[in-house]
């Protein structure tokens, strides 16, 4: 089998597609891609970014140009939540969502509300802290992430007061968003209330042997 994908690992969105295939211990090869960011950084500092999204033959397994894309064997997908519930269906049912279908719409529910309600605000308090240059940052902008965000956390660590993970007392595909966010919001130090439920549940994710493919601070600080 041949797994070739297309990311970049500073993207949270092919991290997720990273710490599935580490969940199911599968080779692949990494192709840098990326039309924002490139070895030295945002191209909103001047750096160059990986490219490839743009070209024809990028285009034509993917018409969106986004990352990241994914080919198994010439059967090609592109949308990480799609991706990752694709590998576990395929790969290890059993693991990513114990082959039971209502643990696979409740762990799919929480992979969509993550893209909905986690990442724009996050990406915009990244952008305006970390990656934009000093002078194109704005203060209003990362004031309104880190309120919807504090908002958002409220509603995972009410429902980790019930689960031991988002979707289920076991690990889940739905872990996998979750996993990222959560690490990125420590790293991030944003100032907020506490949220121990997150914080217990953070330890215990951080812990898996897959982590290691998405721990490294700089794959979630890159500026």
């Amino acid at each position: 089998m041949t797994i070739r994908l297309w990311g970049r690992p500073t993207s949270a969105r092919t991290q997720k597609v990273l710490l599935a295939l580490a969940e199911l211990g599968l080779d692949y090869e990494l192709i840098l891609a990326s039309g924002t960011m490139g070895a030295g950084g945002h191209v909103a500092k001047g750096n160059q970014p990986f490219g490839i999204v743009d070209t024809p033959e990028y285009r034509a397994i993917n018409p969106n140009g986004t990352i990241p894309t994914i080919d198994i064997d010439g059967f090609v997908l592109w949308e990480s939540n799609a991706i990752v519930q694709y590998l576990g269906m395929t790969y290890d049912a059993a693991k990513f969502y114990a082959s039971d279908g209502k643990i696979f719409a409740s762990a799919s529910r929480w992979m969509l509300w993550e893209n909905n309600e986690l990442i724009s605000p996050m990406h915009n308090y990244v952008k305006h802290t970390i990656r934009f240059p000093a002078a194109q940052r704005d203060p209003d902008i990362v004031t309104a992430a880190r309120e919807a965000l504090i908002a958002a956390w409220r509603i995972v660590d009410d429902q980790l007061a019930r689960t031991s993970h988002i979707a289920d007392d076991a690990w889940t595909l739905g872990d996998i968003p979750m996993t990222i966010r959560a690490h990125r919001w420590f790293l991030l130090d944003v100032p907020a209330p506490p949220f121990p439920n997150l914080e217990r549940y953070y330890k215990s994710v951080a812990a898996r042997p897959s982590f290691a493919a998405i721990a490294d601070p700089a794959m979630h600080l890159a500026g």
